[in-house]
């Protein structure tokens, strides 16, 4: 709706928690990039960010897709990692190795006890992979394919590649249930910039 009152502002996804991002009008977007969606009034007056990721896949007319919210992504290292990538990276691995996921969330390992950060997957299956070490790197790889930021900081050795952690059945139930959450209309975040949810996993998993 690009004639109803409403002007519209877009922010590159890695820029959004700059101090001034870059804000584009709509006649500048490109294909395929993800951008935070900003709405203004067309007198200026006030902006408000929805909170949802976009990217376009048309510009004539132009069409969205939603693929995320600005506030689940894993940046602890400045790779600027999103929901749309490490859900595609999943399935895509899950695919090749005859996997079936329950449920996942990722977070960051800042500092290990040993070598250099990484990313940490806490993975519930149901259907274990054929092969775990190939599932694991298929991941990496595909991760790496779609964030150029994620893979500059593995091939500049700031970061070591992602680690898989096992969680038994009912993991993320016994989680949503002690945060009283249970239940179709809450899910659990699938990246954080910190291990608060990563560390009570681990204590209902125990």
């Amino acid at each position: 709706m690009v004639n109803s009152g409403i002007f519209y502002e877009f922010i590159p996804v890695s820029e959004y928690f700059n101090t001034i991002p870059t804000r584009i009008a709509l006649k500048d977007v490109e294909l395929g990039v993800n951008y935070a969606i900003i709405l203004n009034t067309n007198a200026g007056l006030w902006g408000y960010s929805l909170g949802d990721t976009i990217k376009f896949v048309s510009l004539d007319p132009f069409k969205i897709i939603v693929t995320g919210r600005i506030k689940h992504y894993i940046s602890a290292f400045g790779e600027h990692v999103i929901a749309e990538e490490v859900e595609k990276a999943l399935k895509q691995a899950a695919e090749q190795q005859h996997a079936e996921i329950v449920e996942f969330t990722v977070a960051p390992m800042v500092t290990p006890a040993e070598g250099l950060p990484y990313h940490e997957w806490f993975i519930e299956f149901h259907r274990m992979p054929d092969d775990l070490e190939r599932f694991r790197l298929a991941i990496d790889d595909s991760l790496q394919k779609q964030n150029i930021y994620y893979r500059d900081l593995i091939q500049g050795h700031i970061l070591q590649s992602l680690k898989l952690r096992l969680l038994k059945k009912d993991s993320f139930i016994n989680y949503m249930r002690a945060q009283g959450k249970l239940g179709g209309q809450n899910k659990v975040p699938r990246l954080a910039n910190d291990r608060k949810i990563a560390d009570e996993l681990l204590v209902y998993s125990s």
